[in-house]
């Protein structure tokens, strides 16, 4: 893929984040997700590439998610697989919290596991830890090797793990090795990739969160050769027949990086909502909005962040008859 799509990629996740901004503390994540779905959709429609929604929020039936399926773009080429998150962290901007971002990842055609829309079993680590973690293996074994592998007694190594009561074990086993744990209340992508960056205070991401954001925390940390294991985690008889029906029909196969993300071409776009651990959120200031965004491609291992100032009397995006979600409700 043309170096030139990251920035183009950059302004779809912009887009999305400034559109879900609007409904910061608001309480009304439907309203939230709405706006940067639209206004997602209508960038993508300016990006010169043709593409398909592999990993997205549902079906067709769904609407106005971007669904499973859903074609993007100009019409290419190059011809794409696109794995979308147009608010992770619904809830979060419902309530005014930390941690919501816009994410995508894209990378060539037949080169993301579909994954469907369902819990995944995960494990996330940065790069010095890349093949020290399993799994398979205990909590308290991951700790240690991530310890190890980052030259820091267990009493240092964080741990984020999503606040849920299916967590309770891994969380006591975790506090018994020794190690900080960080719980937070939603959106695992950002603490996922944080992983890869050694000031980011995160240093292991545990738990069973979404599946789509598994994928897609498996690209950005291929992007920085980070580590990335999962397992689908179907709750009844009617997710595993979806799994077999997406070909995939050995439920308790472990995925490693490389199988949930085939290619070394890939493109990584995440821009802030609210504060995370990655990036600064949205911040208003008279007629402009500040955003700042993480764009990375494994190819060169390039990692940017990219500060823009909007001008919204200018701003096109908010004058789209397409975006019917209020997105001017500031």
């Amino acid at each position: 893929m043309e170096r030139e799509l990251a920035l183009e990629f950059a302004r779809v996740t912009e887009a999305a984040a400034l559109a879900a901004s609007q409904w910061v503390g608001k309480g009304d994540k439907e309203a939230a997700d709405g706006a940067a779905v639209a206004a997602m959709r209508v960038m993508f429609d300016t990006v010169h590439v043709e593409g398909t929604v592999v990993i997205g929020e549902g079906e067709m039936d769904e609407a106005p998610m971007l669904y499973i399926g859903e074609k993007v773009g100009t019409g290419g080429p190059p011809t794409v697989d696109i794995a979308v998150d147009p608010l992770e962290g619904t809830a979060i901007v419902s309530k005014g919290l930390n941690g919501a971002i816009a994410v995508l990842a894209i990378a060539p055609k037949g080169n993301l596991l579909h994954a469907p829309d369902m819990y995944m079993d995960k494990i996330a680590a940065g790069t010095e830890a890349k093949g020290r973690i399993h799994l398979e293996a205990s909590t308290k074994e991951n700790i240690q090797e991530v310890a190890k592998a980052l030259k820091k007694s267990v009493h240092e190594v964080t741990v984020v793990i999503l606040d849920r009561p299916r967590h309770q074990k891994i969380v006591e086993e975790a506090r018994q090795a020794g190690a900080r744990i960080m719980l937070i209340s939603d959106g695992d992508v950002s603490p996922g990739v944080a992983t890869a960056f050694e000031d980011s205070g995160v240093d292991l991401m545990l738990g069973i969160g979404g599946a789509p954001e598994g994928v897609i925390t498996a690209a950005a940390l291929k992007c920085m050769g980070g580590d990335f294991q999962a397992r689908l985690y179907p709750e009844d008889e009617a997710e595993i027949e979806r799994c077999k029906k997406m070909g995939i029909n050995d439920i308790n196969k472990i995925f490693n990086i490389d199988e949930l993300v085939r290619s070394d071409d890939v493109i990584f776009s995440a821009t802030g909502i609210t504060d995370s651990h990655l990036l600064k959120g949205v911040r208003y200031h008279k007629n402009t909005a500040i955003t700042q965004t993480l764009v990375m491609r494994s190819t060169s291992g390039t990692v940017r962040i990219i500060e823009a100032t909007h001008n919204l009397n200018k701003k096109p995006l908010f004058k789209d008859k397409r975006i019917n979600w209020r997105i001017n409700a500031r």
